[in-house]
């Protein structure tokens, strides 16, 4: 009987350290898996900071492109005003 006790705990020892090693291995999966989504967090925090930047930088060309296209337009109407001045001289 002694002997069917020391089989019974050893294989309850097995087990456990079985469970042991699952729980280790998952905690460690976890682990990784944590780590590589903070990065890929940290790629996109870091791309959509510079698509913001390139965003800003476009509104600035646009509103100064239409800001030279106003200036344009005044100074077109500017000088069709003067050719139809002088043509009715």
């Amino acid at each position: 009987m002694a002997r069917a006790n020391t089989t019974n705990w050893r294989l309850d020892r097995r087990i456990n350290l079985s469970a042991l090693l699952q729980l280790v291995a998952l905690a460690s999966l976890i682990v990784g898996s944590w780590v590589n989504l903070q990065r890929q967090l940290d790629l996109l925090q870091r791309d959509v900071t510079m698509l913001l930047e390139a965003q800003k930088h476009s509104a600035q060309k646009l509103e100064t492109l239409s800001a030279q296209s106003l200036a344009h337009e005044y100074r077109l109407q500017a000088v069709e005003t003067s050719l139809g001045q002088t043509n009715f001289h």
